[in-house]
């Protein structure tokens, strides 16, 4: 990149600088004569100049054509109009000069947006392109909330500036410079007072503005720092908690918004300084005019037309020259922030730009092999972690490298990887050193998994199938408005020097599925097995039984579910468990259910006992009343508060016995003694209105079998089934709106799937219950093909930024499966399940070893293993120590492997 902006946007935008130069140069002549036309307006029609008689009359665009050398050419004389003809004609030449001058400004500031904004993309391209030709060293000290700053925020202003660059001091200028020599024309001193004037502000003005200048640099500087931290404080957020450091953070922001906030309130004084002094060698020029011109004019050497026109062609040189001292003021701001992006991206130590060159032609020349050749490597202290290692994996072995001390074997694997950048030696990908083909290459034939796990904000299903996005293998379909807007997309792409690749493209590569038969690839069926080898699609099932779906925008997952629910319960009547659970009914109360949901025979969109908007509102109360279900509710709660201060009271705040009831804390006991006592032997009707509110939220919360305090009578409950209706029907519509009505032939959008397909409660007193139906329900769902809808809808959970929402188990799963599920020649896994207990890991190993040996590929498997252990499932074995190998021989002839491995 060059170091001068000016020179990196003349490069760039040389075409269509000269272009609107040239309209520029055209707009002085409507300008300059919009500056002399007024002149002729008050002089000629106005004052009667010319016009001494009732009939005289004057040539209107008479204009003569005189060459030199030829002489005369043509002569036009005009229109003859008399006064006021000539008032109205000349007063319409005017103001179409008006539309003409403003018809030049619109096109020259639109061309200009479009020039700067196009220049804008390809710079913050370029720069993304150099993040990604960083250096793995170097990506090591970059933020990323910095870069994001940077490529975002601080080169913003190159693209404001560039239409500018050229056009504006050029336009400026020569508004400004029409305006003085028209002023010189009229009166040589009223000239050279605006000329004298005019240079103190051109000299003066842009030497204060230095200061302004280096104050955007610091503050340009702490904010980038600032985006940094709160990058890295979001980052670390739980050790923040963890540590209990929060407050030494807010201190840390405090610290840096009040160095902030002095840098900028130092730049508003000194720039409103620098307005005031412009501002007043601005006034103080129509001071000058109004007095010696008006001598002049007295004194009969300037007549009142000259004056009027010198006033008013003085009201556009202010103008044009202070915009062409904030060009300059804004030329040297964004030259420092151009120069200091620059060298930020600007590093020694960059890929080549031919490694990262798409390609989509895969078989032809696959590596056999894989080897590090007296390969050295040193961390970031310079210190060696491995030194002069040679290793060579052929394909079809199944590798197991594990450390003694030391990390020679991580690295070795980040090598591999193209993680790390070797000191001495190379790495050697067939018979090519693998940082010398593209990634188009290396990125195909070889997959590289650790335990730095990273996942895009996005689907689970998009993170999965990441690996397989190398290029766009299928265009995306465009017809009418659409293929206009894509066309236009590609031209701007290609003007910007962006690539027009389509993002909307189908970039799954299906060739680089893994599957046993390649020739009967499958993208479904690959998929679930890469889910069923890491032990993730539990998980994925489950992420789909939590979700709500709307039913709108999935009509047909909407009605599979409403069938699998009436499969479920004729399955489980058809094998006589209907003590399993119990359904939902209309004219029956369900005792599993809360007496809350009995009441409402519904699913609100949160938790009932967290619907504020509900239980909160007078309405809702009123309709209790309404019913004759107030004053029972309020007895049964006190009914419940009763046992509750028998049982709790007196417990510590963390007593288990707490744990048995969802709803109930320490502070909730003692306000439950407070209403007791103060109700003493008196009628409930003695409670104030908060108190019995809070006695029919503790009711609303109820479930018998559950709490088992006997206190839940018959008529109650059918007097609860009696005006569930009723209930409902004394809302107002808005709070019915909260509630999604029980129907055992409608999906329920509030509803979890689960909560949607079981439609009722699982037995309490059960203990077997959960895992009886989940193994109905499951095999029902693959005899009906529903466990593929639900498959689908958990692979579109969405996981978070970074993954977050998942844990780091299903992670380091997930991680693994999206690397197992490219088909590869090689698949390096550098300690890629360090959480998972043994046991796991165990199973883990075993099962993607089977699987990757399943391929018709006969790929390579290096392992870098946490649990030495594992090792026996691998038919070699390298055990490195201080960065060297001091094993590496046949795991099933090894004599001296016990040995190699006591140190663990």
């Amino acid at each position: 990149m060059e170091r001068n902006l000016l020179r990196y946007i003349w490069n760039h935008t040389r075409r269509q600088q000269i272009w609107v130069l040239l309209v520029v140069l055209s707009s002085m002549v409507p300008y300059f004569l919009s500056l002399d036309l007024p002149k002729r307006i008050i002089n000629g029609p106005i004052q009667g100049n010319g016009f001494e008689t009732p009939t005289s009359a004057q040539p209107l665009m008479a204009f003569t054509v005189d060459l030199p050398v030829i002489g005369h050419l043509f002569s036009f004389d005009g229109y003859a109009l008399q006064r006021m003809p000539t008032l109205v004609a000349l007063s319409i030449v005017f103001l179409s000069l008006v539309v003409i001058n403003n018809g030049f400004k619109f096109y020259i500031n639109t061309y200009k947006g479009r020039v700067g904004e196009r220049l804008l993309r390809r710079l913050r391209f370029e720069l993304f392109d150099l993040v990604l030709r960083f250096s793995p060293r170097h990506l090591k000290s970059v933020h990323g909330a910095e870069v994001a700053t940077m490529i975002k925020d601080e080169v913003e202003p190159v693209g404001g500036f560039t239409g500018d660059a050229f056009v504006s001091p050029a336009m400026l200028g020569g508004q400004a410079s029409a305006a003085m020599i028209f002023i010189l024309v009229q009166n040589f001193w009223l000239g050279m007072i605006a000329f004298t004037l005019v240079m103190v502000q051109v000299i003066v003005i842009p030497r204060m503005r230095r200061r302004l200048i280096e104050l955007g640099r610091q503050r340009q500087l702490t904010a980038r720092a600032l985006a940094g931290r709160i990058g890295e404080v979001v980052e670390a957020i739980g050790i923040v908690h963890a540590y209990d450091t929060s407050n030494y953070e807010r201190a840390d922001i405090a610290h840096r918004l009040g160095t902030i906030f002095k840098i900028r309130y130092d730049i508003y004084q000194w720039k409103f300084l620098v307005k005031f002094l412009n501002n007043f060698l601005a006034q103080v020029t129509p001071f000058l005019f109004y007095l010696v011109g008006g001598y002049l004019t007295l004194r009969g050497s300037l007549d009142v037309g000259q004056l009027v026109a010198v006033i008013n062609a003085y009201k556009d040189l202010p103008g044009p020259l202070k915009e062409l001292i904030d060009w300059d003021q804004a030329r040297q701001d964004v030259q420092v922030k151009y120069e200091q992006v620059r060298d930020y991206f600007e590093i020694d130590d960059l890929s080549s730009p031919a490694s990262q060159v798409l390609g989509n032609d895969i078989g032809q020349n696959e590596p056999s092999y894989l080897s590090a050749i007296n390969l050295v490597i040193n961390d970031e202290s310079g210190a060696n972690v491995l030194r002069g290692t040679s290793v060579k994996f052929g394909l079809g072995e199944t590798v197991a490298m594990v450390d003694n001390s030391g990390r020679g074997a991580e690295s070795l694997a980040e090598a591999f990887g193209r993680q790390v950048w070797p000191t001495g030696g190379q790495v050697q990908l067939g018979d090519q050193n693998i940082l010398e083909v593209p990634e188009s290459f290396s990125g195909r034939y070889l997959s590289y998994v650790s335990s730095d796990i990273y996942f895009f904000h996005g689907s689970l299903k998009d993170n999965l199938l990441y690996g397989l996005k190398h290029a766009p293998v299928v265009a995306a379909k465009y017809a009418g408005s659409e293929a206009t807007q894509r066309r236009w997309e590609v031209r701007e792409a290609k003007l910007a020097s962006n690539p027009d690749d389509d993002v909307r493209a189908n970039w799954i590569d299906d060739r680089m599925i893994s599957s046993p038969d390649q020739d009967q690839s499958d993208l479904k069926s690959s998929l679930l097995a890469a889910l069923d080898t890491v032990q993730l699609t539990e998980d994925i099932l489950e992420f789909a039984l939590n979700s709500s779906v709307d039913a709108s925008s999935n009509p047909e997952l909407a009605a599979a579910v409403v069938s699998m629910r009436h499969a479920l319960h004729n399955e489980i009547k058809r094998l006589g468990r209907n003590s399993l659970f119990v359904p939902f009914e209309a004219d029956v109360y369900n005792p599993e259910a809360t007496i809350g949901e009995n009441l409402l025979f519904g699913k609100t969109l949160q938790p009932l006992e967290r619907m504020s908007e509900l239980l909160e509102s007078d309405d809702f109360y009123k309709a209790l009343q309404r019913v004759g279900l107030l004053r029972p509710f309020v007895n049964t709660g006190l009914d419940i508060a009763r046992h509750i201060v028998e049982i709790f009271a007196g417990l510590p705040p963390d007593h288990p016995f707490f744990n048995q009831v969802a709803f109930l804390t320490a502070d909730a006991v003692i306000e439950y003694q407070r209403i007791l006592k103060k109700l003493g032997t008196k009628l409930s009707l003695a409670l104030s209105d908060p108190e019995q509110r809070s006695m029919i939220r503790l009711t609303l919360e109820y479930v018998e079998p559950r709490y088992r305090l006997g206190i839940l009578q018959k008529d109650l409950q059918d007097a609860i089934v009696e005006n569930r209706q009723g209930f409902y029907d004394q809302l107002p519509p808005h709070l019915q709106a909260k509630i999604e009505r029980y129907d055992q032939e409608r999906y329920m959008p509030f509803a979890t799937l689960r909560e949607n397909i079981l439609f009722g409660k699982i037995a309490q007193r059960n203990a077997e219950a959960p895992t009886e139906i989940r193994e109905i329900a499951a095999r029902i769902s693959r005899e009906r093909g529903f466990y593929h809808q639900l498959l689908r809808v958990g692979l579109d959970f969405d996981i978070g930024a970074g993954g977050r929402r998942l844990t780091l188990i299903q992670r380091q799963k997930l991680n693994l499966a999206r690397a197992i599920i490219r088909r590869s020649n090689f698949y390096v896994f550098n300690k890629a399940l360090p959480g998972l207990e043994r046991r796991l890991q165990k199973e883990i190993v075993t099962e993607v070893l089977r699987y990757l040996r399943q391929q018709n590929n006969n790929p390579t498997v290096v392992w870098v293993l946490s649990n030495p252990n594992l090792s026996d499932h691998f038919s070699r074995l390298i055990v490195f120590e201080d960065g060297e190998i001091i094993t590496d021989s046949d795991v099933e002839n090894a004599s001296n492997q016990n040995d190699a491995l006591q140190a663990f």
